[in-house]
């Protein structure tokens, strides 16, 4: 299963070091499913796929920007979730790719007054999804999706984000938080932030949620299971 994986950042050089770059850390993530091929494009620097058709799903990564500034490259990329959804193909968004479903598809995005979340956060969701009643998982965001796009649901909510996870149909998923991060990743960014970006109290307040291991392994497994039901297909089709 060919998995093309829209990179809408890079890691700056002094963390290269811990996690290595984004593309690293979602083949770390899918790194026990034998039967993924992860393809990357260049997404921020201007590199799409010709067509939804050149892989079996997407997905995109986090970013620094936000899906409001208005970069060629990112209504590019609004253009280009416009037409997976309309061929049907998987498309998940994590962090600001879930931000950039919202907005693509006729919702809307907004730098939320609950400020940033960091660190660790616990997830409430759907109990049909098949994660039971929650999962953990990294975060790290300030802006948040505000109003759903047409058909959309949510699907995943904490008090701190009301649409933590949302849907559009049956192929495309949404996730504000970011399965592919490790702990020390997170550490790194919260402490580069700290008292600039992010204010001192919320940064202490992440890190000391470290403590809490996210789910990582089942979220990586549910997000396969979840491209393969989209797919129409049996989990091990390749």
């Amino acid at each position: 299963m060919r998995i093309g994986l829209l990179v809408c950042d890079h890691v700056r050089p002094e963390f290269f070091g811990i996690s290595g770059d984004y593309e690293d850390m979602f083949r770390r993530l899918f790194a026990g499913h034998q039967e993924v091929e992860v393809m990357a494009f260049d997404a921020v620097n201007g590199e799409l796929p010709a067509g939804p058709s050149e892989a079996d799903a997407w997905l995109t990564t986090g970013s620094r920007h936000s899906v409001n500034e208005e970069e060629p490259w990112i209504r590019d990329l609004e253009e280009f979730v416009r037409k997976v959804a309309v061929a049907g193909v998987p498309f998940v968004g994590i962090c600001f790719g879930h931000q950039l479903i919202a907005k693509a598809l006729g919702g809307s995005v907004v730098k939320s007054d609950r400020g940033w979340g960091v660190g660790v956060q616990e997830v409430e969701v759907n109990p049909d999804l098949g994660l039971g009643d929650s999962y953990r998982v990294l975060t790290s965001y300030e802006d948040q999706v505000a109003t759903l796009p047409p058909g959309g649901e949510i699907l995943g909510w904490n008090e701190h984000c009301p649409v933590s996870m949302l849907g559009v149909g049956s192929t495309i998923l949404g996730i504000q938080g970011h399965p592919e991060f490790e702990p020390a990743y997170s550490e790194a960014l919260m402490e580069s932030r700290r008292g600039t970006l992010i204010p001192e109290g919320t940064v202490e307040a992440g890190l000391a949620s470290l403590d809490d291991k996210p789910d990582r392994d089942r979220l990586a497994d549910w997000l396969i299971e979840f491209i393969e039901t989209a797919r129409g297909a049996q989990p091990d089709s390749g």
